[in-house]
């Protein structure tokens, strides 16, 4: 089993939502960094970085945040939050992001996903579905 710990980003900060609701958040960190660092260094083999701001607005907002955790840490990082093409998937990978993470477009266009695999590899993809 592996354990992997996520970091929720909403307007540059780690969040946690209540629910859900993007208007019940609690701020636990303005330093994301620090805290992939602290993961890291817990003992964690990947961390997994959401971009809520994407997943509300259909492409990644916090990219600087998330390249600063990428250049910081030596362990795999993974990404989900408004990643609906294949152009950028390929862009992040090639950014340093180890996998992406696909929810909304993984259902809405599971075509896509197949594309997105084929252009970056099985292993740089992944299908995060909640029930």
């Amino acid at each position: 089993m592996q354990i992997i710990p996520a970091i929720d980003l909403k307007d540059g900060h780690c969040v946690r939502l209540y629910q859900g609701d993007f208007e019940q958040e609690q701020i636990f960190s303005s330093d994301p960094v620090s805290i992939a660092m602290r993961w890291e260094k817990q003992g964690a083999e990947r961390i997994h970085v959401v971009d809520l701001d994407g997943a509300f607005q259909g492409l990644p907002v916090n990219s600087e945040v998330i390249k600063e955790i990428v250049a910081n840490v030596s362990v795999p990082v993974q990404l989900g939050g408004g990643i609906r093409n294949w152009r950028l998937a390929e862009g992040l990978i090639k950014g340093g992001i180890d996998r992406v993470v696909l929810g909304t477009t993984a259902v809405e266009e599971p075509a896509l996903v197949q594309a997105m695999i084929s252009q970056c590899g099985a292993s740089s993809v992944v299908v995060s579905v909640v029930v």
